[in-house]
């Protein structure tokens, strides 16, 4: 029997899912909770194990982001499932970069959700093709066009490095450095995705893969 833990802000959706769960039979819920950091809070004072498959919504109440909570999921031991409703592709490649197993609709009838639990349980992926072509086709991900250098600026700034290190890294002056974080907020604000913040540039990096999901430097 797997251990499932569901996390969302609405207390019906997690009653649902809990009543659904238990006539299965297949899972046990050992938490039912609104936020990530209450549940590991649980796990922190109660020395309970992960559970094996957390179902998590998409956006929460208290302001943390898809990716904190995703990779801090990932990193307790859990696999995890996106509950979402199906308007918010950006967030779901988000979601999906940080490590989630798959997602499933909450327009999906609750029979497809505790099979989606079910197969990442087992450990095997989740059919995501229908996720898949909506993030594909997601205009709010449409692609800024970063230049080779903008792209190499990104990546180390991104990353942690000062804008004088990322400078003397590029071997460019510190203008010049400082004009291309420029242009790149720019050509993020363009395409409808801001980054008005270096947390918020991580988080595009991430997106666009010129970083992985833990803030390596990517592979694009």
């Amino acid at each position: 029997m797997s251990r499932v833990a569901l996390i969302d802000d609405h207390e019906s959706v997690r009653l649902g899912l809990e009543a659904a769960c238990a006539r299965d039979g297949a899972q046990t819920v050992i938490f039912s909770g609104s936020t990530v950091g209450s549940y590991l809070e649980w796990r922190a004072s109660t020395g309970a194990a992960s559970a094996d498959v957390v179902v998590l919504d998409l956006t929460l109440g208290d302001g943390t982001t898809v990716t904190e909570n995703v990779t801090g999921l990932v990193a307790d031991g859990a696999s995890v499932v996106i509950h979402s409703v199906a308007d918010r592709p950006a967030a779901v490649r988000e979601a999906l970069a940080a490590g989630a197993a798959g997602v499933v609709s909450k327009s999906s009838a609750l029979d497809d959700v505790l099979d989606a639990i079910r197969t990442v349980a087992r450990g095997e992926a989740l059919n995501n093709v229908e996720w898949a072509s909506a993030v594909d086709g997601d205009r709010d991900f449409a692609d800024a066009q970063l230049s080779t250098r903008e792209r190499e600026v990104l990546r180390l700034y991104a990353t942690g490095l000062p804008l004088k290190a990322v400078a003397e890294r590029l071997g460019v002056a510190y203008s010049t450095a400082k004009e291309n974080i420029t242009r790149i907020r720019v050509k993020y604000v363009d395409v409808g995705r801001p980054a008005p913040t270096k947390v918020d540039l991580l988080r595009r990096a991430m997106e666009d893969g010129i970083v992985a999901a833990d803030g390596a430097p990517g592979g694009r």
